[in-house]
């Protein structure tokens, strides 16, 4: 269904046309002055030079041959030429009326659904997932959530890092540990054990301790080196290593995203696309797209509008080896052919945007994919701590993802067992919840490109702009509705009436920008207008419980309004933050 503003700005636009305007005039915008109206039109002020009339002239003319109208209440021209909106009563409980009663809550799905592969995620195999990996995590699936609630055909890659040398030093490293196993004797010739000679505990020791060595040892770096050589021209006993590698890494990254509530569509990594990576190079050589530089393959990608320099995207170092770039290409060149994309979404630290710059340009130049084939990158800022530095352990260490959520959750379990509003047994789970919600709302709650402070003694408040405060309020409205059906009564089929206050009506008009917030986050992608939203509409909602007898209210008629437009309120929070990606418990 139409949003409610661009209902409002239609029956403006038909007054223009009847005052011999332009329709395009009648841009209606929410209100900055919302103690003057709700929406306002700036129209007239635009059209004053084209028109040679005054702001003010034209603003009434507008007003004057406004004749069929349902959404548009009170309007009034200001000097020197705002249009002032205030919406019809009636008019809005019939729209959220519609609302209830429209699939997704009458958002406008895209009519040509789009296929999206987001990109995020992008964890090293054999390391664990530390705080550095919330973001990309978090940001990328509300992505992926929002983009689908709009309609399109989304599939979420978490992008692997499993191929380079940090194999080779993990291979090196176990190979020196266990020299007998078979996996290092070439002459073994039959089938290698299925279980992993190593568990993740083990593994995450593994890695680090090689990385260090590496850096000490010439001759021990020259080993992994060779190592990744070899697992990069199939060796089958390091292959074997490899693949137990990524079975227990995998296994390990699928526990701790699920306990962020975060799923992957597609589990490919840099491996997968290595295989497309001779034949695409044989191509850029061929075509003239890649040229030697400096004993390096690289692409141009500067362009005449540029104002700074844009470095060539690089291809294949002197020595052969290739580099992210190169993998990026070959990903796209598989995305391509296995999925046909209308838009590739990425998302990683800000500061990696000249890479991709590089990278976008480098595909579209090369037709590795098409020039209509939108190529986006989402920079994210870092989550520092309260001295405004990269959050740390209190050792000052990095920080483990897994340690983070168990700080959060225990919290979050002192609060709610401190206010015993939860049964014991429930405690614990509704404490996952609510942890996970001021996490989630935390970071996203902020412009991803910002940086910002993970304070958890503010995230986990339940009062402010918080996701507990946000769950509280869905809680809340869950309370007040339990008790009416606890009455016998019955909750389906109620009808929401206009207001009969400026407070009742508050909420509604907060209710309907849902599916404009909605769109505009899509569009953007931009999570943190849906938390803004949300924080509005609670505290809309909130506003209006503590000054209405909700339940006490004695004209049947009008408490049955209250309870359709709650529901209605609740349904939308519901929704919300489901593509914030937390859910709300039954009580906290």
């Amino acid at each position: 269904m139409k949003k409610i503003i661009d209902c409002i700005e239609e029956e403006l636009g038909a007054a223009f046309e009847k005052a011999g305007y332009e329709k395009s005039y009648a841009k209606v915008t929410i209100s900055n002055r919302p103690d003057l109206c709700e929406y306002q039109c700036n129209g007239a002020m635009a059209g004053a030079k084209a028109y040679h009339k005054a702001p003010f002239t034209i603003a009434e003319d507008v007003i004057e041959k406004l004749q069929e109208r349902e959404y548009i209440g009170e309007i009034e021209a200001v000097k020197p030429g705002f249009i002032n909106i205030k919406i019809d009563r009636k008019a809005a409980a019939a729209y959220l009326n519609a609302m209830k009663e429209s699939e997704g809550l009458g958002i406008e799905k895209a009519a040509a659904p789009q296929m999206i592969v987001v990109d995020y995620g992008g964890p090293n195999v054999a390391k664990p997932l530390h705080v550095g990996h919330l973001r990309s995590a978090i940001i990328g699936e509300s992505v992926k959530r929002i983009a689908r609630k709009m309609g399109h055909k989304v599939l979420g890659d978490i992008h692997l890092g499993d191929w380079g040398y940090q194999m080779g030093l993990i291979i090196t490293e176990l190979k020196e540990r266990e020299p007998a196993l078979a996996y290092f004797d070439d002459a073994f010739e039959g089938e290698y054990p299925e279980e992993a000679p190593f568990t993740i505990g083990e593994l995450e020791e593994i890695y680090p301790t090689a990385s260090a060595r590496a850096k000490e040892d010439e001759g021990y770096r020259e080993a992994a080196l060779h190592a990744t050589y070899l697992l990069q021209n199939g060796h089958k006993g390091y292959t074997a290593v490899w693949k137990h590698i990524m079975k227990v890494s995998v296994a390990d990254l699928k526990k701790n995203y699920d306990n962020l509530n975060v799923e992957f569509d597609l589990w490919k990594g840099e491996s997968d696309a290595q295989s497309d990576i001779p034949a695409m190079i044989e191509r850029l050589k061929a075509e003239g797209f890649a040229h030697i530089d400096q004993g390096a393959l690289v692409i141009d990608v500067q362009e005449e509008s540029d104002t700074k320099e844009i470095p060539p995207c690089m291809v294949q170092k002197s020595d052969g080896a290739s580099l992210y770039g190169t993998t990026d290409l070959a990903t796209l060149v598989q995305r391509q052919r296995d999925y046909k994309p209308n838009k590739v979404i990425y998302l990683a630290d800000k500061r990696q945007e000249l890479h991709f710059l590089q990278v976008f340009r480098a595909a579209k130049k090369t037709g590795i994919v098409p020039e209509e084939t939108g190529l986006s990158f989402l920079g994210f800022g870092t989550m520092n701590g309260k001295d405004g530095k990269p959050f740390k352990t209190r050792e000052g260490g990095i920080m483990r993802l897994e340690n983070l959520i168990a700080d959060i959750e225990e919290e979050m379990y002192k609060k709610i067992t401190d206010n015993r509003t939860v049964e014991e047994e429930n405690a614990a789970a509704t404490a996952k919840l609510v942890g996970l919600a001021a996490i989630k709302y935390g970071d996203l709650s902020n412009q991803a490109s910002k940086d910002y402070v993970f304070d958890v003694d503010r995230f986990t408040s339940f009062e402010g702009n918080t996701g507990p405060y946000i769950l509280y309020t869905i809680v809340r409205i869950k309370s007040i509705l339990n008790k009416y059906a606890a009455e016998g009564k019955e909750l389906a089929g109620l009808r929401i009436a206009a207001a009969k206050s400026d407070g009742e009506k508050a909420l509604m008009l907060e209710a309907a920008k849902y599916n404009d917030v909605m769109a505009a986050s899509y569009e953007e992608l931009a999570p943190h207008k849906i938390c803004a939203y949300i924080y509005d509409l609670a505290n809309a909602f909130n506003r209006f419980y503590h000054e209405t007898k909700i339940l006490a209210e004695e004209e049947e008629e009008t408490k049955k309004s209250y309870l359709a437009l709650l529901l209605l309120v609740k349904e939308i929070l519901e929704a919300c933050i489901d593509v914030l990606g937390f859910e709300a418990p039954e009580r906290m």
